[in-house]
């Protein structure tokens, strides 16, 4: 993605994190093949195994499968196979809801994969899954209570959903099963809610309930507003007066001239040579048009 430099400076003044974003574009730049492809199939098959042993041993030991939970006692007590395992507890206790739950986000995250690469996408996961570890020890240090408990991806799901709301904002989906409601509706009332959890936490002192579900959904700032920011500034310039000038002036050439592209160098037209590049230089006044020969080597058109 390419940003001009007002919106650059803008968001160096504006948003912190943009280093963290910036490290993590390099690492999928450098890193494509890094991560787990299809990494929410083995969250789902992996829920599903849980929640089948969960009800095998739901009458005989009810806490059979609390190994899998993250807590910082737990973690004290050298049981860091927790940091990871807890993300496979299943949230939903109904089979019905575990199916619509697991069956939504497989979607969800399936599309965050495509729409990101794997890399990209397992960083958003895995930080998810980190922050949640550091939000739950957080908030057992501020309490003092090391047995506060971490069980399935509530707050991953939660990030991993904004993530698509906000990409995908009018993509619709059948909220109930027969209402159709777009996404960015339905992160709004998310949104709402999950702000009144907070102010609720705050308002009983309860400080876990405040501290874990922030820091959970940290990587949703680092991931998301940048490219919202941009998006939003792309769509600015593409409704920009200049713009709809520019593209009305590329039409009127292409229907006199008989070609799309002409540099205003050599004279060299699509047309004439369909394989040719063709730029139009941002730092001339007007738009003019140049080859891939002279696009870096001409001398630039200014304001008489």
């Amino acid at each position: 993605m390419r940003y001009n430099r007002r919106y650059l400076n803008l968001y160096r003044r504006t948003f912190p994190l943009k280093k963290l974003y910036d490290g993590v574009q390099r690492f999928c730049a450098a890193h494509p093949r890094f991560g787990i492809p299809n990494l929410m199939r083995v969250i789902v098959i992996g829920n599903a195994a849980v929640y089948i042993l969960s009800m095998l041993t739901m009458y005989t030991n009810p806490a059979a499968l609390d190994f899998l939970k993250f807590n910082l006692d737990g973690l004290l007590h050298g049981e860091i196979w927790r940091i990871v395992t807890f993300i496979f507890y299943p949230s939903a206790s109904s089979p019905l809801m575990l199916i619509i739950s697991l069956y939504f986000y497989y979607w969800i995250g399936s599309t965050l994969e495509q729409q990101w690469g794997t890399a990209k996408f397992n960083l958003y996961y895995f930080s998810g899954m980190l922050l949640t570890v550091i939000g739950a020890i957080l908030a057992s240090l501020i309490t003092g209570n090391s047995f506060i408990s971490v069980a399935g991806t509530t707050y991953v799901n939660l990030s991993m959903f904004f993530a698509f709301a906000m990409l995908f904002p009018d993509t619709t989906v059948l909220f109930m099963f027969f209402l159709p409601v777009k996404m960015k509706w339905l992160a709004y009332l998310d949104g709402a809610l999950f702000a009144f959890d907070i102010i609720r936490a705050i308002g009983q002192h309860n400080w876990a309930g405040v501290v874990l579900p922030v820091v959970a959904l940290l990587n949703f700032a680092v991931f998301i507003w940048p490219e919202v920011h941009y998006l939003a500034n792309r769509t600015r310039q593409q409704y920009s007066p200049r713009t709809v000038q520019f593209k009305q002036a590329v039409k009127q050439q292409e229907k006199e001239k008989g070609y799309h592209h002409k540099c205003a160098v050599c004279g060299r037209t699509d047309t004439d040579y369909p394989d040719l590049q063709f730029r139009y230089c941002s730092k001339c006044a007007g738009y003019h048009c140049f080859c891939q020969d002279h696009i870096f080597n001409h001398v630039h058109f200014t304001e008489e």
